[in-house]
């Protein structure tokens, strides 16, 4: 039966644990409940936004509408032969459960991205990648239903515009399009990626061999130390996207800065560490009332209790700034801010 929660808490809904509020909120977990919320007066007369998990998300103030949570379940093997298996995952599913999944049959593709916050529906929207893989490279299809004809289609990889942390859902389908489901590829022979950051020697310290299991629990442990976790201290991970320059501009800096850590895209582009640039600008554990800047990682803001998202997001100018005025380089949030 359909349901409408009216002046409802988000902030348990938010990664951040920013205290706004939904004029009404209601879930769904079927495309006839999603029809149902669509025929609805609540709907048809309020401004409305598609709620994942909460982990990529920044309220600054109270959400004067309808905020839809999807809660399609479900994980299927579709097709499955010598060298992968084809698996259908609900958008509602959990991201991290997900890749727990993956690695429990042995399968890879995914394992690079464990812990993760957010939902499957959610990951091909802002291409998700961490540690060399990103989510568009295991990517076949995804399911979609259209708001504004209420029909249903499916993209393949090459249709959803993948990019660095984008895709067509991020961009051209903004608030149209509500992702069901998605499908992956995921490999019988381990992909192994463990030269991007620090799973070979996490690896190593635990006498262990390459595997998509064991990557993924080097990753945890890894993201583990790095990172606060949201249940306990309010973030978002990653703020800020990683800038891509030209490959001249890198070549500059590093006469002046030496130590910027920079990974090659192209001969002509070059992708930089947001982190180092916001740590070597001297503002890590920076911190302003309770809004701050995690002591361990530069490129996390956080929560440390009762900061209020206009206040995360005047820290979050004040770093641009800062990253701007001290190497020429303009830094986008990844997270979307409402």
């Amino acid at each position: 039966m359909l349901k409408f929660k009216e002046n409802y808490c988000l902030k348990d809904r938010n990664t951040f644990g920013v205290d706004a509020k939904a004029k009404y909120f209601t879930t769904f977990d079927s495309i006839i409940e999603l029809n149902n919320i669509l025929d609805s007066e609540i709907y048809n007369t309020n401004k409305t936004f598609m709620l994942g998990g909460g982990s990529n998300i920044l309220f600054t103030q109270d959400f004067d509408g309808l905020i839809m949570h999807n809660k399609i379940k479900g994980i299927q093997i579709l097709e499955d032969n010598q060298e992968s298996v084809i698996i259908e995952v609900g958008g509602g599913v959990d991201w991290h459960k997900f890749v727990q999944w993956s690695v429990s049959q042995e399968l890879s593709g995914v394992e690079n991205l464990a812990l993760i916050p957010g939902t499957v529906g959610a990951s091909p929207v802002q291409n998700i990648g961490a540690y060399g893989m990103e989510v568009k490279d295991s990517i076949t299809k995804v399911h979609t239903f259209d708001t504004q004809n209420r029909k249903t289609k499916i993209y393949k990889n090459e249709e959803c515009e993948f990019s660095y942390r984008s895709s067509i859902f991020k961009v051209k389908l903004k608030n149209r399009i509500i992702i069901t489901k998605v499908e992956f590829r995921l490999l019988k022979t381990p992909l192994n990626k463990t030269t991007y950051g620090a799973i070979e020697e996490e690896l190593n310290s635990l006498n262990l061999h390459p595997s998509p299991k064991h990557i993924a629990d080097a990753v945890i442990n890894i993201r583990n130390r790095k990172l606060p976790n949201p249940a306990t201290l309010g973030n978002s991970g990653s703020f800020f996207k990683n800038p891509i320059i030209s490959t001249i501009k890198f070549k500059e800096l590093e006469q002046e800065f030496p130590q910027i850590v920079g990974y090659k895209m192209s001969d002509n582009e070059t992708k930089i560490a947001a982190g180092w640039l916001i740590e070597n600008a001297g503002l890590k554990g920076y911190r302003d009332n309770d809004a701050g800047i995690h002591k361990n990682q530069a490129l996390v803001l956080v929560n440390y209790g009762n900061a209020s998202g206009r206040e995360i997001v005047n820290l979050a100018k004040k770093i641009q700034e800062t990253i701007l005025n001290k190497y020429g380089i303009k830094i986008d949030p990844e997270v979307n801010i409402l």
